[in-house]
């Protein structure tokens, strides 16, 4: 038979000294604390969020993405006749919480670790892995509809009305369900991977 140690095992001792009440510390204390931490990491969030969702941020400090930081901003969503700018942030990162943190972490883990692995390290290097990583994204937006780009451009019979006598077609398969934008709009913002 296994000796057992006074006051139960590990995981029993840690449970009731979590649970007990404590005897240094007031209720009202342990509650400000509570909230104080709270309000720390909720306000380090939000600034976490703002920083790392700028056009300076995805194209300066995240080496790799230089490359098409200038395609984006010589593309569309860069420059237009109407001067509105869509930029990283706005197509590629889904925009409520708690999605958005989570896409951020992801997506921020997986450029880490190309990056210091040296797949995307190079222009040349970041150019051979373009049409996968162009793919991903792709996939991504079908799977979705389209959910970023459709938060700018508006999809309704009334739009539809509007436009080139050419393009209708196309846009009603949208309207229908049977197509998303990424379907015929893959080198929007950069330049498709040829």
């Amino acid at each position: 038979m296994a000796e057992t140690q006074p006051g139960g095992s590990w995981l029993s001792r840690t449970c009731r000294a979590l649970l007990s009440p404590s005897a240094r510390w007031s209720v009202l204390a342990l509650v400000v604390i509570g909230v104080v931490i709270g309000f720390a990491a909720t306000v380090g969030t939000q600034i976490m969020v703002k920083l790392t969702g700028t056009n300076a941020f995805c194209g300066g400090a995240c080496h790799s993405m230089q490359w098409v930081a200038k395609e984006h901003s010589e593309s569309v969503h860069g420059v237009n006749r109407t001067g509105v700018h869509a930029g990283c942030h706005d197509c590629h990162i889904p925009p409520h919480y708690p999605e958005l943190l989570w896409y951020k972490a992801v997506a921020g883990t997986r450029d880490i670790i190309g990056e210091l692995r040296g797949v995307i390290a190079t222009q040349e290097l970041f150019e051979k892995a373009r049409p996968q990583m162009a793919q991903r994204v792709w996939d991504e937006f079908k799977a979705n509809n389209s959910r970023n780009c459709r938060t700018c451009h508006e999809f309704s019979p009334a739009t539809l009305a509007k436009q080139r006598e050419m393009v209708r077609p196309m846009h009603q398969q949208v309207l229908e369900g049977n197509a998303t934008c990424i379907d015929c709009h893959k080198g929007v913002g950069h330049r498709a991977p040829g």
